[in-house]
């Protein structure tokens, strides 16, 4: 399963939406269980089963460690390459500041913005082949119509 998660990764333009999606459930989550009082470490383990993602999971669950021997949760994110710089020096500001569920929340916002973006461009790029593809379909059908009446009409003529 962590083998298949790193594929899902690098797929091209694909693995990228789907890293976005995964990095702005778990600030997102992240946040609402810090928001709402869960103790820190709870919610970093909640946030890690509900990440989608085993190779987020295992940075969470590092993070974790790292937490209980008085380290802050920035130090052992930036370590994995899966969080980018801005992710963890957000969450470092954030808990430096005291105000990591609003930083949490600012890096989902912006993760969701970047995914929407993603989707709609994708969405604009499909159409055109999607076209492309019924056009030939529907072209192959009308000529797998008609090529019985040619056949007739070829020896009728000849």
């Amino acid at each position: 399963a962590y083998m298949i998660d790193v594929l899902k990764l690098k797929i091209p333009v694909i693995g990228k939406l789907y890293h976005r999606i995964c990095l702005s459930r778990f600030t997102r989550t992240l946040a609402i269980l810090f928001n709402s009082g869960v103790p820190i470490l709870d919610s970093l383990d909640m946030t890690a089963k509900t990440s989608g993602n085993k190779v987020i999971e295992k940075a969470i669950m590092e993070a974790k460690s790292s937490l209980k021997e008085g380290e802050t949760i920035a130090e052992p994110l930036s370590n994995c390459p899966i969080f980018p710089p801005m992710v963890v020096s957000m969450i470092s500001v954030g808990e430096k500041t005291g105000a990591l569920d609003q930083m949490l929340n600012k890096i989902s916002d912006y993760y969701d913005h970047e995914i929407e973006t993603t989707v709609d461009s994708l969405a604009s790029l499909i159409e055109p082949l999607l076209l492309g593809f019924l056009g030939v379909t529907i072209g192959i059908a009308v000529i797998a119509m008609y090529l019985p009446y040619f056949s007739i009409f070829e020896h009728i003529g000849g």
